[in-house]
């Protein structure tokens, strides 16, 4: 091994050997090799970051030349030939286990405390595990034992050593080692003697206190470091939460939190200052939770991050919510409804009047439904005005206007405005009132097409929900057109699912129509690096989708309890949110734990 190297000849009758290659692309590969590489250098000399758009210090190796080449293969993404099929063949060649870095799995203090960044840009390695005897790195190059020797030297333990694609590794590096110096050397800086401001105890202090400078480069790269890391991770959330002695940094991804670091106490308000001057908030206010919103851009598209912050115990907590504008503003077909419901709601939306009702907790999907409602609805024939507290996603084909309370922009003085606009479609972030409700109606009875959202468990309660709210059940009947009700499930991941039976009498959470000694199949995910070995990539909806018939109408009108609407609903062939989770479950959309997670007590 020692005398071996990954060079062009090398790596192709690996290639050859692995059948990833023809001999034809062998022949191919000898004779642009020499172009290619002068190709790939002259990328890293005009444009930093080079081949891999990570770091011009990292040498250009036959592999990027071979993965450049975008040649065919079964084993690549996208059916290519690219870095990671490669580094896998090697990886089998010589015996050793490949690692797929995923940086939610690290711990930043054992990565960047154990070897310098300058060593492990140098020779590609990186440490991801240790233990009382042994410490795990991942490689690019698995020929150089002198490195792996220096390793055991200076940590006086075992080197187990993995192989990894170079371009993980410098992301990797880059996103670690950039964001651990940021926030040492800011650290370092703000280490002087200064009272405690985050304490509960202190809080009537701040204003006494003087603003940590929010400008410092390393702030700045550090929060830079955090919103990149939030999109790479598909973050929709980022939680900054002070603590006593420390700062927690979360990632929610799939609806479930993930920590990811812990910063020192000293650089937190630094970090929120920066964060708030970016979201355009007052810097000075800490006592009151304040709104803003921050737009990027990422890869030539734009984006936006809704910022929350809040007073906690120990200081200010704030909430980064990531305004992906492929997912809120994503095509109906898209959004998990069965096509039977799907069909449903179209006829509901494409009805010139009437209020048509989005239900759910929060977290449930209700604006993405909405956003992609109105995109469906945008002509140039129509006039669609939205009312939003706050502003989720901004977009040019929709007049948006923002509640502010504090100037009495309610939603329902707002809306009486908007009905002098001459709008055909309206969207009411939400009904918390009976004026804002009445106000809905009224527009709806005027001709007006009025989409919103309310809190209710499942569909039927809507209509008792508006009863509660003051609004008379003879204009319940005439205007609201249906109600939607919505969760969100994970979907089992695409790269690691796979079959199994179980019996029906083991699913007796579940009203199941089958023989309980019988069987189904279904499908779960065994846990991959893809999924961060939760078995689940994404989430899609389930859907309670209420047409108001003239029936459900009469018993709005007399107020029959909530009961009988249910029964009349299910009559007139209403899936619940329950039904329509076990028809994405035995259609491997969707596991049995997670619908007896998201709907139990959903009937």
């Amino acid at each position: 091994m020692s005398s071996t190297r990954l060079d062009l000849e090398y790596l192709v009758g690996i290639l050859r050997r692995c059948g990833l290659i023809s001999p034809r692309q062998e022949k191919i590969i000898y004779k642009k090799a020499p172009a290619q590489q002068e190709k790939l250098a002259h990328i890293c000399r005009v444009k930093r970051g080079g081949f891999s758009a990570q770091s011009c210090d990292a040498e250009i190796t036959p592999v990027d030349v071979l993965a450049s080449m975008e040649l065919e293969s079964g084993e690549g993404t996208d059916g290519l030939l690219d870095e990671e099929a490669i580094m896998r063949a090697v990886a089998a060649e010589l015996g050793m286990a490949f690692k797929k870095i995923d940086p939610l799995e690290l711990d930043l203090e054992l990565v960047t405390q154990t070897i310098p960044k300058s060593f492990a840009l140098k020779h590609m390695v990186l440490p991801v595990e240790s233990s009382l005897e042994t410490i795990t790195v991942v490689v690019y190059d698995p020929f150089n034992r002198q490195v792996l020797e220096d390793i055991e030297r200076v940590t006086q333990k075992q080197v187990e050593a993995l192989i990894s694609t170079k371009s993980d590794i410098i992301k990797t590096i880059s996103e670690f080692y950039g964001f651990k110096s940021s926030i040492a050397a800011a650290d370092h800086q703000m280490s002087r003697p200064l009272v405690d401001l985050g304490n509960l105890e202190q809080f009537t202090r701040l204003q006494s206190a003087e603003e940590i400078s929010s400008s410092d480069q390393h702030i700045t790269n550090a929060v830079d470091h955090l919103f990149t890391y939030g999109f790479d991770q598909r973050a929709s959330d980022v939680h900054i939460e002070p603590k006593r002695d420390q700062t927690i940094v979360r990632l929610r991804i799939d609806g479930l939190l993930h920590t990811i670091y812990r910063v020192p106490k000293s650089v937190h308000p630094a970090i929120l200052s920066r964060i708030k001057g970016l979201a355009r908030l007052d810097l000075a206010e800490k006592r009151r939770p304040q709104d803003g919103r921050i737009k990027v851009e990422r890869s030539g598209n734009e984006a936006e991050i809704r910022v929350s912050t809040v007073p906690v115990a120990f200081g200010e907590k704030a909430v980064l919510r990531i305004l992906d504008p492929d997912i809120l503003l994503q095509d109906l077909e898209g959004l998990g409804f069965s096509s039977a419901d799907l069909i449903k709601y179209r006829k509901l939306i494409e009805v010139p009047n009437g209020i048509v009702l989005i239900t759910g907790p929060t977290g449930s999907g209700k604006t993405t439904t909405l956003y992609s409602s109105l995109r469906f609805l945008v002509s140039e024939r129509n006039n669609i005005t939205t009312i939003e507290d706050p502003i989720e996603m901004v977009y040019e084909q929709f007049n948006q206007i923002a509640v502010k309370p504090q100037i009495n922009l309610t939603f329902a003085n707002i809306l009486r405005h908007v009905l002098r606009q001459d709008p055909d479609i309206i969207m009411i972030g939400e009904m918390r009132d009976l004026e804002t409700a009445s106000n809905a109606v009224q527009s709806a009875l005027t001709g007006h097409l009025v989409l919103s959202t309310l809190h209710t468990n499942d569909a039927p309660s809507a209509i008792t929900r508006l009863i509660d709210l003051g609004i008379q059940p003879f204009l319940i009947s005439s205007t609201l057109t249906g109600v939607v009700a919505q969760r969100l499930v994970r979907k089992i991941c695409p790269h690691c699912e796979e079959a199994y039976q179980m019996r029906v009498a083991d699913l007796a959470p579940l009203p199941l129509d089958k023989n309980p000694e019988s069987e189904v199949e279904l499908k779960m995910g065994k846990g991959c690096l893809q999924c961060r070995n939760t078995g689940y990539l994404g989430r899609t909806g389930i859907f309670e989708v209420l047409p108001m018939s003239e029936k459900l109408g009469k018993l709005t009108n007399r107020k029959a309890p909530l009961a009988e609407l249910k029964e009349v609903a299910s009559e007139e062939g209403m899936l619940t949110l329950q039904q329509s989770a076990i028809e994405k479950m035995l259609r491997g959309v969707t596991t049995f734990e997670e619908v007896v997670r998201v709907t139990m007590g959903e009937r």
